[in-house]
């Protein structure tokens, strides 16, 4: 569908693939809320190269096959410009095929996501574990004493790829894995594990189960009183969309770390909560674990970069976009680390107390440390 009453004949078209129904339906949401806030932003102070921009929404369903259906509808019938989405890694992957691999055309991720994705025609603007984990975990072991974690994980690429990040920078620190299991993302019955977990003498559960199974797996563990005896919770994706789905006393003290808080102070990201709420309220929430930020910060930098190319040449705009910056956006200014095609970004350390998430320690930017992009 289109967002605009652009005759797209005359527009320049940007298409969203992101899950407006199925189990992550909560963040699919706010993502299109999003690109539907900062197009509106952009079609009302005169466009884009004196243009009007023309947004296809298209709803993935929390389904892969879905996602690729819509990416190869957008690149072949819609013939959109550049395209944005994908919350789960095997989502990005599903629309990676027709719209990159066979489309060639320009894909923005924008979730916090496991990183070494460097396929040059793919820009991403969540977080990765260099900015979460490398981050989170050292400061975690000093302020609690903590040394032995144990990580319930849903079973794909990036509950992988943070648990080997994960048993790197625990180990550098002195401490160490002492389970890790995975399951299908629908799994719902976890008592053996929070046994195991129990009996490990796991002082950190680093959760890095997804919806629909994450309910569950707190409100079990939870029950198991893992956190009442000194216990901790790490998950790093956690935020305050979450935070609605669980009862509060099932993750009060969860950590977790991500590029925005709804109480980071900055002005800019405060302002910017404001117009999110008035347009949208009593939905789906703009957080960072959602993808709302990347999706932000993924569209503002889009537009830096055709505004330095001067037209939407996909090659010019690549070139620009590579070092593009933003002074503004959700949790601070942003740039495309050149080469990288990963962002530098302010990142924060939360904690939840009395059902909100308190900001905890303000890390400022972290370079992404991703790898330096081939040729095509």
């Amino acid at each position: 569908m289109s967002a605009t009453a652009t005759s797209p004949a005359h527009s320049i078209k940007v298409g969203v693939i992101t899950d407006i129904t199925g189990p992550l339906s909560f963040c699919g949401i706010a993502n299109a809320n999003v690109a539907k806030m900062v197009i509106d932003d952009i079609n009302a102070k005169g466009g884009l190269l004196g243009r009007q921009i023309a947004l296809f929404i298209e709803d993935s369903a929390t389904t892969d096959s879905v996602a690729e259906a819509k990416a190869r509808k957008l690149v072949r019938q819609d013939q959109v410009d550049v395209i944005f989405g994908g919350i789960y890694s095997s989502t990005r992957q599903a629309i990676k095929g027709p719209a990159v691999v066979e489309g060639g055309k320009l894909y923005i991720y924008p979730e916090q996501y496991e990183g070494q994705e460097c396929h040059p025609l793919i820009f991403c603007t969540g977080p990765v574990p260099a900015q979460q984990v490398e981050s989170l975990i050292p400061w975690l072991m000093e302020q609690t004493g903590a040394q032995k974690f144990y990580c319930p994980s849903a079973d794909y690429i990036w509950p992988h790829t943070m648990n080997r990040k994960l048993r790197e920078v625990a180990s550098a620190n002195g401490g160490s894995i002492v389970g890790e299991e995975y399951f299908p993302l629908d799994h719902t019955g976890y008592g053996a594990t929070i046994g195991k977990i129990l009996s490990s003498g796991a002082e950190v559960v680093f959760n890095t189960i997804v919806p629909p199974g994450l309910a569950p797996f707190l409100g079990q563990l939870h029950d198991s009183g893992f956190t009442k005896r000194g216990g901790h919770i790490v998950c790093t994706y956690f935020e305050e969309n979450f935070l609605s789905l669980v009862p509060a006393e099932h993750v009060e003290g969860l950590y977790s770390c991500l590029d925005y808080y709804q109480k980071v102070s900055e002005p800019f990201s405060r302002e910017l909560l404001g117009q999110y709420d008035e347009l949208y309220p009593n939905g789906a929430k703009f957080t960072a674990g959602s993808a709302s930020t990347g999706m932000y910060r993924g569209l503002k930098l889009w537009e830096a970069a055709v505004q330095e190319a001067g037209s939407l040449d996909q090659d010019s705009v690549i070139r620009a976009l590579d070092h593009a910056k933003i002074a503004h956006g959700p949790g601070g200014p942003a740039e495309m680390v050149p080469g990288q095609h990963h962002v530098r970004m302010n990142m924060y350390i939360a904690q939840v107390k009395g059902g909100q998430f308190e900001i905890v320690r303000n890390l400022g930017a972290i370079d992404p440390k991703e790898c330096t992009q081939g040729t095509r």
